[in-house]
């Protein structure tokens, strides 16, 4: 599979690495070649310095053979050239990243679906979905739903009182409670870990479950936690990601936006019907707490700098605030989100590199769900055929260790399964993969 990313910077650099594992045919170009310096020396690919607009740059790649063209710089007007001219010299598919928010309206897909590009993506209103689902569900650092919520993963980080501390995970399994839920990843000192029997569950572990519907419930009474119901929500910041979270969230929060840029608030309070809009400097704690921070239930760190954001976090974080999110545009923050005290830590440039994802599976994928600060994923499988699969039970189908079967969604079923279960045709399997494990799954759904 051929595959060109337009554009080298996080976007583009996730998406090279996680395709690297896979041994895609992989060529990025970008205009700087210090970063295309830094991508090559540390990924298997081709790196191609030129303007991805350029025919001449696109026929170097051999765009003709391309099966994906995945625009992702920061222009926007360069992603829709790229793509455009991708698609009429010989690339079977391609994706534009945009930045404007009415191109994503769906009476204006069509637009670009006539000049070829089969898909548009804004890595701002993506992330601000994923807030406001991390706020609806706040108990979780991380909540991730399958069909619909008929299985939830589920993250949240376990504190010394905690009874699960200290145990191994095969005699914390031994609870009634575990018939329907169970612990499928611990992230721990940054490292990812796909527990087994004989694994610990230490203080400050950030764990996530795996649960149908009804239980998630019973996971808050196992981690004995209290939930608190968010109403009132802290923004900081007024770019595109600060402008369409809130747009989102004055529907059913009471929302107070501070921004340091006065013709930007008046932008802002012209287009936000339902939000308080504050002309200040968020780096100002002081002013922050004058304008109501300590009544807050919610606060959300979405400036340009990852430093103000985590900062300003942790802050409302000693000032009483429940939950907490900042947005870091540095993705190596990310792998320390659960050790430094701000509940969730998003990069909407990781999020659209999760979603994007989903384009790039073989093996009847459905749904591709990346975990923030997690060197896992979530891929949704579909049981297309009566083979192996289907004859024997998952202990004996040689899945690699750094994968597992998290769920099966079976019609209006669910499971939680064991090594004894057997999967039937059209089940919808639900792993949970390390980067190692994912060729083996491919040939494995196939």
């Amino acid at each position: 599979m051929h595959i060109i990313i337009a554009g080298a910077g996080d976007m583009g650099y996730h998406l090279a690495e996680q395709l690297s594992f896979e041994n895609k045919d992989i060529t990025v170009i970008d205009l700087d070649s210090d970063v295309l310096d830094n991508i090559s020396s540390h990924l298997d690919v081709m790196a191609i310095t030129g303007d991805s607009a350029s025919i001449e740059i696109l026929k170097s790649a051999n765009i003709a053979r391309a099966d994906l063209l995945l625009a992702v710089t920061t222009s926007e007007k360069t992603n829709i050239v790229t793509a455009v001219l991708a698609k009429q010299l010989g690339a079977k598919k391609v994706i534009a990243r945009v930045r404007n928010h009415d191109y994503l309206y769906p009476e204006n897909k069509d637009y670009f679906r006539n000049l070829g590009i089969d898909a548009i993506i804004s890595p701002s209103m993506l992330c601000s979905k994923e807030i406001v689902r991390m706020m609806k569900n706040s108990t979780f650092s991380d909540v991730i739903e399958f069909e619909g919520g008929k299985l939830n993963v589920v993250g949240i980080t376990l504190d010394r009182f905690s009874t699960l501390v200290n145990k191994r995970l095969s005699d914390a399994s031994t609870d009634p409670i575990f018939e329907d839920i169970r612990i499928i990843a611990i992230v721990r000192d940054q490292l990812t870990i796909i527990p087994k029997g004989d694994t610990y569950i230490r203080n400050g572990d950030h764990v996530y479950f795996i649960s149908n519907k009804e239980a998630v419930e019973s996971i808050k009474e196992l981690i004995h936690h209290k939930e608190v119901f968010v109403k009132q929500l802290m923004i900081i910041g007024g770019d595109d990601l600060a402008f369409s979270t809130a747009l989102k969230l004055e529907e059913s929060y009471r929302v107070t936006l501070v921004h340091k840029e006065k013709e930007r608030c008046k932008w802002l309070a012209q287009r936000l019907k339902n939000s308080l809009v504050i002309h200040g400097d968020y780096k100002n704690i002081t002013l922050l707490i004058e304008e109501g921070l300590e009544t807050m239930d919610g606060f959300l760190a979405l400036t340009d700098s990852s430093e103000t954001n985590i900062i300003t976090s942790l802050s409302a974080k000693n000032h009483g605030v429940y939950k907490t999110i900042a947005h870091v545009d540095t993705r190596e923050y990310i792998h320390i989100s659960h050790s430094i005290g701000v509940d969730s830590l998003i990069n909407k440039k990781l999020v659209a590199a999760n979603y994007v994802s989903r384009y790039l599976r073989k093996g009847n994928v459905e749904v591709i769900s990346g975990i923030h600060g997690v060197d896992a994923e979530f891929i949704q499988y579909s049981v297309t055929k009566n083979n192996r699969l289907t004859k024997k039970n998952l202990k004996d189908l040689h899945f690699p260790h750094s994968a597992i079967v998290a769920g099966v969604i079976r019609g209006d079923e669910v499971f939680i399964p064991d090594g004894r279960f057997q999967l039937n045709l059209n089940d919808k399997a639900i792993v949970l993969a390390l980067p190692t494990a994912k060729p083996v799954l491919e040939k494995i759904f196939n």
